[in-house]
């Protein structure tokens, strides 16, 4: 059984296949279509997007053009991070449904907990009339899981002091060294599927020596092993790629590490210093 075709399952009971297409940084036309689809015929069954990427319309289209039945595919998309307001949250979710030109979104998530521009300000207010309409839109059948993106402990708290239905997903930046073990271990204590956006920290990490002296172990690629450690981890990972090439390579995770090679990679210090990272740590 290929890794593509298996599933974690959030709280509610839905199943989503337990690595993503990402496509962040994804150029909106040809190069956005090409790589989803490339990804639908390599056996990729769970394509991650959001109205900022502004390639919501090429991913749709892609997952039309598919052939594949809508059932088949599971779609996440994002609210943006500036929308604080209930209604701004229901506008925007009909712009993206609008933009996939499909019937229904299978994972929404907020994109963060403040405005990109404002990072580490206190909207806690209008995350909990975001996660109001939000509820709405999951009670409304067309979003089948709803959840937050880059939340902290915090901010998860905010968000459950008036919530009726818990967030089930919580995506984060999350990679070998750089694992937030604070929000990972709240969220998955709360039975909050944790995804790992950056993954290969934008490739920062593929050549850490350390990482690769482990991958040459095992007869795979840098890649292959980061993406398999955020598996072992429970960590649901979502790889950019937009060659065939590295689409198809990042799909070939049906290996196993040892516990204790698990175990000197979770303790490695961050393995891609320099990169950009999100303060959802605290």
């Amino acid at each position: 059984m290929s890794i593509l075709t298996e599933t974690f399952t959030l709280e509610n009971g839905v199943k989503i296949p337990k690595v993503g297409f990402g496509t962040w940084q994804i150029p909106e036309g040809a190069v956005a279509y090409q790589a989803v689809v490339n990804a639908l015929k390599l056996g990729y069954r769970h394509l991650d997007t959001a109205l900022a990427y502004g390639n919501e319309a090429s991913v749709g289209q892609a997952v039309r053009d598919s052939g594949l039945p809508r059932t088949d595919i599971f779609v996440t998309s994002k609210l943006p991070a500036q929308f604080k307001t209930y209604q701004e949250t229901l506008q925007a979710f009909d712009q993206t449904l609008a933009n996939l030109d499909i019937d229904y979104l299978d994972l929404y998530l907020v994109h963060a907990p403040w405005p990109w521009d404002e990072i580490g300000t206190n909207h806690d207010k209008g995350n909990r009339e975001v996660w109001r309409a939000m509820e709405e839109i999951y009670a409304s059948g067309r979003v089948k899981a709803i959840g937050v993106s880059n939340f902290n402990v915090v901010d998860l708290e905010n968000v459950f002091s008036d919530a009726k239905i818990k967030p089930m997903v919580d995506q984060i930046q999350y990679y070998v060294g750089f694992t937030e073990p604070k929000i990972t271990k709240f969220a998955q204590d709360q039975g909050i599927l944790v995804e790992a956006y950056s993954p290969l920290a934008t490739g920062d990490l593929v050549h850490n020596a350390k990482i690769k002296a482990i991958a040459e172990r095992y007869h795979v690629t840098v890649a292959q092993l980061a993406l398999r450690f955020c598996l072992e981890n429970n960590v649901l990972p979502l790889p950019k790629a937009t060659s065939l090439d590295h689409i198809e390579a990042n799909s070939q995770l049906d290996f196993t590490i040892s516990a204790e090679d698990m175990m000197v990679l979770n303790q490695l210090p961050d393995t891609a210093p320099a990169h950009q990272h999100n303060p959802t740590q605290s």
